[in-house]
């Protein structure tokens, strides 16, 4: 597979296959990660990988907190912060893409709610990572970690499978930090869902457009 045909396949999947990715093939991918650029080498990532009983500990331990009522408590700056203009459009028209295909209607507050809430079920992937980095750092090392997670996923892509970048799933960091061996010192930048993508579930379908070369991109001369 050409770079080019990973990078145009690569989609944010949020309905998976129950199927478990074998051991040998996770720790090959995530090995060829490894080799993801970053600022003077710094490699500033940490991974851990949740599968099985872990994960669904950690599924409930989050269910828990979030219905306890508890706000949620991001280290990092969440991701619809400070969002205006065309990125706050752009922002609303994949939430009224994903909404349509689902048949869901703007006042269906409790359907919208049940499909947020999928976020922390991770979309039934049997398998989700937690990104994490020194909770002193700041944007460039962030750049380096959106570096990595698209190596990460591009490499997923390769072997057949899919996944879903997660800035929700920062949100409620303490049942993590519980369960995962996280660093001290690291905060939770995102997570990542991962697995066989399930072709039967509607929310698949989404196909979420790009804005023309002309808006984002100039040569000059």
């Amino acid at each position: 597979m050409k770079v080019s045909d990973a990078v145009k396949a690569r989609r944010s999947i949020r309905g998976y296959k129950p199927d478990p990715v074998p051991q040998e093939l996770l720790e090959q991918i995530f090995d060829q990660a490894r080799f993801a650029p970053s600022n003077c080498n710094t490699q500033p990532w940490h991974t851990v990988v949740l599968s099985g009983q872990a994960r669904k500990d950690l599924q409930a331990a989050i269910f828990e907190e979030i219905m306890s009522g508890k706000a949620p408590t991001p280290v990092f700056t969440p991701g619809d912060a400070g969002l205006t203009g065309v990125y706050k459009d752009r922002q609303y028209q994949c939430a009224f893409t994903y909404y349509g295909i689902m048949e869901i209607k703007r006042h269906e507050k409790e359907k919208r709610q049940q499909l947020a809430m999928k976020n922390w079920e991770f979309f039934d992937a049997p398998h989700v990572a937690f990104i994490s980095m020194p909770a002193s750092m700041g944007a460039v090392n962030a750049v380096d970690i959106g570096i990595y997670l698209q190596t990460l996923m591009l490499l997923l892509v390769e072997n057949g499978l899919a996944s879903c970048p997660q800035g929700a799933l920062a949100l409620y960091p303490d049942p993590v930090f519980k369960i995962a061996n996280i660093p001290d010192g690291n905060a939770i930048i995102c997570g990542l869902s991962f697995g066989y993508e399930d072709v039967g579930a509607r929310i698949n379908d989404v196909i979420m457009d790009r804005d023309p070369l002309a808006d984002l991109v100039q040569f000059i001369s």
